[in-house]
């Protein structure tokens, strides 16, 4: 067997983005070269180690095999640069961050930027995902960290307090339940809703929690964000279920914010790892940044 660094950050490169092309935009490799690298780390193993499609690569259970060593074997090289000290230094970090999509669209963008200012030498993969689906991948070693609903099992991991993340109701001016002042989220499925994109964790989360109460949500129209779901709760399309910090910035705007009095509805966001003390350094600093500040 032979291979380097270059080539097993290269395959997990490829793994994470799900495609070749990608995958050598992250190593900064041109496509010719990281093709040839991973044909050579195959021919090397003698194995098949990713099944390659039209949309994309997965990784053969070879692949998931070498995927995890890899990671270990890389966390361990970090590690072995964080502890050089004044050697490692001008060396670059990456962290890959998996959020829900509260955290990654109201709580994150203020504190991960006043980080990322003051570490110009690490940089952060950030995708988004429902919680449900982060904690596998801590587990399996293929993300650093999460932020993650404390709604989920968080068993087997390392948990910090991130933010609290409280979800109201959003309701037009003269709407039927506007009066109440507080609801059960089930006492708005016989109305219409705005909603996030069916690919966003919090579609996810609520389209569950519709179907523990017996019913399916009727979404009249999906958005992008949550400021284009509280302007079209402005229009009177229906009611949109989204995090405080959002709801507020629309507050007088014909629109009323009303109290969900459903337990879930109140949720405590969480930095979720695997293993705190296999963590890079510089991923060890990047939690310490973003964890809820004292007294909050």
């Amino acid at each position: 067997m032979h291979f380097d660094l270059t080539d097993l950050r290269l395959f997990l490169h490829t793994v994470d983005a799900g495609s070749i092309t990608a995958g050598a935009a992250r190593a900064h490799l041109a496509l010719a070269s990281a093709s040839a690298r991973l044909r050579a780390l195959e021919d090397s193993l003698g194995t098949p180690l990713l099944t390659r499609g039209r949309r994309g690569v997965t990784p053969t259970p070879a692949g998931q095999a070498l995927a995890y060593h890899a990671r270990s074997l890389l966390q361990q090289v970090d590690r072995m640069q964080d502890d050089l000290g004044d050697y490692a230094r001008g060396l670059r970090g990456r962290v890959r961050l998996l959020c829900n999509t509260a955290a990654i669209s109201e709580y994150l963008p203020e504190p991960l930027g006043a980080f990322l200012r003051d570490h110009p030498n690490i940089d952060v993969d950030l995708e988004e995902r429902a919680s449900h689906r982060i904690v596998p991948e801590l587990h399996a070693g293929s993300a650093d960290v999460g932020i993650i609903s404390d709604a989920v099992s968080l068993q087997g991991l390392e948990t910090f307090p991130f933010r609290r993340d409280r979800l109201v109701l959003l309701a037009p001016a003269g709407h039927p339940l506007a009066r109440a002042g507080r609801v059960d989220f089930a006492a708005t499925l016989a109305h219409d809703h705005v909603g996030l994109a069916q690919t966003s964790a919090i579609a996810a989360y609520l389209d569950d929690h519709a179907a523990r109460a017996g019913h399916r949500m009727r979404v009249r129209v999906r958005v992008n964000n949550y400021d284009a779901m509280a302007r079209m709760v402005i229009q009177g399309v229906g009611l949109a279920v989204l995090p405080r910090p959002a709801a507020l910035r629309w507050r007088g705007a014909r629109v009323l914010i009303l109290e969900l009095d459903d337990a879930w509805a109140d949720r405590r966001l969480m930095l979720c790892v695997r293993d705190w003390d296999n963590l890079p350094h510089y991923a060890q600093a990047l939690i310490q940044a973003l964890r809820e500040p004292v007294g909050t």
